[in-house]
């Protein structure tokens, strides 16, 4: 009788423990059909977004009174070039996730002045922060900046928060980096005075596909590939970064990488 009981409660646990596996399974499995489709919504606007606005300009290029006009030429060519540059940057950051889930990303680490690589984010993202009639506040301040980088991953670490702080901003955006030497370490902030995010979000920002609600604020598209990229790549360089938010005042991204050797 005693051997009937053990064996009823065995076998009991082994179809709970059984049922639950495949509930468990069946939720995953739903979560991830749920981000693929997300995933290639957001692609699908993307890159339909700068392809519909390069079509509008090719057609404006060849109207006469703009073909007569040097200043609208300029200005419609300028268009497409800077739409083109909008879609590469899309595929790399789609090539970049896959080469890093294949972990076939190799880094060419040199000695670098990091104040150099920021100052060439910064360039990249003027034009962005131009359009939205924001400003950046910029404070080099660190005594010691030579680092170990990649210095084609490196900017782009900083181009993306950089870019985060566009796409996520309000009016009279604010866009503040600064540096400062500590010890044997690089210390570098960035912040922002947008929408910023909730204790939930702060703490799933640098997980693959992970993309914070940004309510009423629809134009907000993304791959939610760009922080889990980030934060991949200020591993790679034995650094480390963390966030604080608070909704509706802004961001801050605290980032901390050793120093080289001079």
């Amino acid at each position: 009788m005693t051997w009937f009981i053990v064996g009823a409660i065995l076998f009991t646990i082994i179809i709970v423990t059984a049922f639950f596996l495949t509930i468990r399974a069946l939720l995953k499995q739903k979560k991830l059909s749920e981000i693929k489709s997300d995933f290639i919504n957001n692609m699908t606007h993307e890159f339909k977004t700068p392809l519909a606005t390069i079509s509008l300009a090719v057609d404006a290029l060849k109207n006469e009174k703009v073909i007569n006009n040097r200043e609208k030429m300029d200005y419609f060519t300028g268009i497409i070039k800077e739409e083109n540059k909008r879609m590469n940057k899309q595929v790399e950051t789609i090539l970049q996730a896959a080469l890093l889930d294949r972990q076939e990303v190799q880094l060419n680490l040199q000695k670098l002045y990091a104040h150099d690589l920021i100052t060439s984010a910064l360039n990249n993202i003027h034009l962005q922060v131009e359009q939205v009639k924001g400003r950046m506040e910029v404070d080099l301040d660190a005594t010691k900046d030579l680092i170990l980088a990649d210095d084609v991953h490196f900017t782009n670490l900083i181009s993306n928060l950089l870019d985060n702080a566009v796409k996520y901003s309000k009016e009279n955006l604010v866009i503040k980096i600064s540096t400062l030497t500590a010890g044997k370490q690089l210390k570098i902030k960035i912040e922002d005075n947008g929408i910023g995010m909730n204790k939930e979000t702060v703490s799933r920002i640098f997980e693959k596909f992970y993309r914070a609600h940004t309510g009423n604020l629809h134009n907000v598209k993304g791959f939610g590939l760009g922080l889990s990229y980030v934060k991949t790549m200020v591993d790679a360089h034995h650094g480390s970064i963390k966030a604080e938010s608070v909704p509706g005042k802004g961001t801050i991204f605290f980032l901390t990488f050793p120093l080289a050797k001079a």
